[in-house]
This record gives structure tokens, C-alpha cells and sequence, in this order.
């Protein structure tokens, strides 16, 4: 499986950014992969092994599309939580960055038009043979506490002191997954309205889609009746 994440669809199509020096190893104590798909979304390599590993099924999830974008060297990039932590963000290729707000016109603009490429890039490569899929995630406004009882998440943060609004958000990822259904060749959609319920007791900590464990399952008893089986990628996904 090829997993694509911590990127946004501007992000994937823009230049590399010159003079960004990767660690050997992941630095501010990321795990390995999180730390290659940063590394991919500064270098601009994922678009390319997406196309070379030809898979089968191609899931969509835009949940990563919450973070604001930066303009930096004359290209674009994810301000993701690893590029905050990895340090990179403090070095030269980075020197006069201007923040794009994730829910900005602007952003907007430059959503809509990587939509478009990533339509055509499907048309004009291997990947038109791959089964399309949209998982339509949204964020969940209840949790489920480790005592069982379900409660309302209350206040949220994308990256440390920078509160985020569910609703708009949530409104953002429904735009942006119509608009990609209308511009891209037929896609299935999988989704699991009724379990969405963020879980306190997640392995990856609370979160608005870190989600309880039956809303999983019932995402995969979809996925399975859509065939799905090796030779997956996943694009955008962090659950």
C-alpha cells in the first residue's frame, strides 16, 4: 500500500522547494513515515510514485486539508504539525514565508484549480485504471469518554494555539469533496454518518476524526464489498 498524507492538492502540484536539507533521520521526534510524507510534500515526489505504483483502488480523504498553506521560494507547501516539529520550518528556504489560510478565498482558488490537474492526471495516466473511491470524512463534534459516555469535544486546535471551528470545516469538506465528484471521472464513495464519534480513548489521542472503532469497521465492511484487497493507495488520509 502507498499511503499519501500531510499534503494538500496545491501542495502536490507546485515546485519543489529549493534548499530544504531533510535530516537523515527524522528529527523533533517524528516517526519515520510521517516524517517521508513531510519530506514528500517539501520535495514533490508523491504525485510520481503514485503514478509508478499503479494500484488497484485509489481512496481520497481531504481530513488533511484543514492546514494552512505556505507560500515559500516561489512555491507551495503544507504547514503541517511535522513541518513545525521537524524544525525545517525555521530554515532558509522558509525565509519570508507568507501564511494562506485554509479558509481563504485564496486557498480556495488554488484548491479548485489542483482539483482540475488532479482530473487530468487520472485521464492521462495508469491511474484511470485504478477503482476510485471518496471516503467523505467529516470532523465529529461528540466523543465517546473512556467511561462510555458520549459528550460534546469542545474547543479544538489544528496546530497548538490555533483554534479551529468544526462547522466551517466541516462545511469546507463538503465543498471541496462535491467539487472533486463533479471534476473527477465516477468515484464510489464510502462513508459511516452514523458511528462518526471521536473516541477519548484513541491510540492517537482525541481528536474531532480520530474516530471510535465502529466506525472503522463499518468503513472497511465498504471498502471490502468495493473490492478492495493489495495494491491500494491512500491520498490525503490521517485517521
Amino acid at each position: 500500500m502507498l499511503y499519501v498524507s500531510r499534503t494538500s492538492l496545491p501542495s502536490l502540484f507546485a515546485t519543489p522547494l529549493a534548499g530544504v536539507r531533510p535530516a537523515a533521520r527524522p528529527p523533533g521526534g517524528l516517526r519515520p513515515q510521517p516524517h517521508r510524507a513531510l519530506v514528500a510534500d517539501l520535495a514533490k515526489t508523491a504525485l510520481a510514485e503514485l503514478v509508478a505504483f499503479a494500484p488497484t483502488h485509489l481512496i481520497f480523504d481531504f481530513i488533511d486539508e484543514r492546514f494552512d498553506l505556505l507560500s515559500a521560494g516561489g512555491t507551495t507547501v503544507t504547514d503541517s504539525w511535522e513541518l513545525e516539529a521537524s524544525g525545517y520550518r525555521r530554515q532558509a528556504a522558509f525565509r519570508g514565508a507568507r501564511t494562506i489560510p485554509r479558509l481563504s478565498a485564496a486557498c480556495d482558488r488554488l484548491w479548485l484549480d489542483a482539483a482540475g490537474e488532479f482530473a487530468a492526471l487520472v485521464r492521462a495516466t495508469p491511474l484511470h485504471d485504478a477503482r476510485l473511491i471518496l471516503h467523505t470524512a467529516r470532523w465529529a463534534d461528540q466523543k465517546r469518554t473512556v467511561n462510555g459516555r458520549v459528550a460534546q469535544i469542545g474547543a479544538v486546535e489544528i496546530l497548538p494555539g490555533q483554534p479551529a471551528d468544526i462547522a466551517a470545516h466541516n462545511a469546507l469538506l463538503a465543498r471541496y469533496e462535491q467539487a472533486f465528484l463533479d471534476l473527477m471521472p465516477s468515484m464510489a464513495t464510502v462513508a459511516a454518518p452514523d458511528h462518526r464519534l471521536a473516541d477519548e480513548g484513541h491510540l492517537w489521542g482525541l481528536s474531532p476524526f480520530h474516530y471510535v472503532q465502529d466506525y472503522y469497521a463499518e468503513i472497511w465492511r465498504q471498502l471490502d464489498a468495493l473490492g478492495l484487497r493489495s495494491g491500494v493507495a491512500a491520498s490525503d488520509e490521517h485517521h
